[in-house]
């Protein structure tokens, strides 16, 4: 192997980061399909739980709060969890044309490559949460200023994780045709079996299965990180769970790219 050259790495980081920007440049529709879903979530389907699911006081809140203010940190985690998904799909349709071998033939390290296409889409990821949370300041749900600061090492965490799901994922779909079918049996039950749209308290209510399966669920830790980010508090638990997550997705990503040992070398 190779010894690690610190420039061309860095050559390498910036070539993959500007290759991504300027793809989501001329995908304009994919910047407005990140913005239409978190925002049908809250300014309509927000209207209509408001009354319906009363929120006690619980951290990292002071005092109750409309349920606006608390499906705002879970719709950023939408943000960032479709867009790994998406990334998934740019990484699938690269392998197509070729373009992911020739990525892979590179002399730098393979997690290295990878790492730079996981860093790239999650920039990416944390535009796109940081213009929802200016759109939601406007309807009304607003943090102090150092909430928006803190919340960027969430968001950037969170990115990772769901950016390697999402490469890992990539390594298994073997044509574009079924990224759909993948995609569907991953992301709802990820997004809707967690803490984005409902405190665990109320799920435990209704079922102490299906609390069980959300509380295991990594994406309810990096939607809480997100939570507790952005009302500058440090949540540890969430942080050790969401890194230990996105490490173990990252593990599966350099197996599956691995054309001696992993998913490629089947593909051919």
């Amino acid at each position: 192997m190779a010894p690690f050259d610190p420039r061309a790495a860095r050559i390498a980081l910036l070539a993959i980061v500007t290759r991504e920007a300027l793809r989501f440049v001329h995908q304009r529709e994919r910047f407005l399909a990140a913005l239409v879903r978190p925002l049908v979530w809250l300014v309509v389907f927000a209207a209509g739980f408001r009354a319906a699911l009363g929120l006690s006081i619980i951290p990292p809140y002071q005092t109750y709060i409309t349920y606006e203010t608390y499906i705002v940190p879970g719709l950023c985690g939408m943000i960032l969890l479709f867009n790994g998904m998406q990334s998934s799909l740019s990484l699938v349709y690269d392998r197509e044309t070729g373009a992911m071998r020739l990525l892979l033939t590179s002399p730098l390290p393979r997690w290295w490559l990878l790492t730079c296409k996981i860093l790239a889409s999650t920039l990416i990821s944390m535009l796109q949460a940081l213009v929802f949370l200016a759109i939601a300041a406007a309807f009304g749900v607003r943090v102090g200023w150092t909430g928006y600061i803190a919340v960027l090492p969430a968001l950037l965490v969170a990115g990772l994780m769901l950016g390697g799901l999402g490469l890992a994922l990539s390594s298994l779909i073997k044509q574009l045709e079924n990224f759909a079918g993948v995609m569907n049996f991953v992301i709802f039950p990820m997004f809707f079996l967690s803490s984005a749209l409902y405190p665990l308290w109320k799920m435990a209510e209704s079922s102490q299965v299906l609390y069980m399966i959300c509380a295991s669920n990594p994406f309810t830790y990096a939607v809480e990180l997100i939570r507790f980010a952005l009302y500058g508090q440090f949540n540890l638990p969430a942080l050790l769970v969401t890194l230990g997550a996105a490490a173990g997705f990252m593990g599966l990503a350099l197996w599956g790219y691995d054309p001696a040992r992993g998913m490629i070398r089947r593909k051919g």
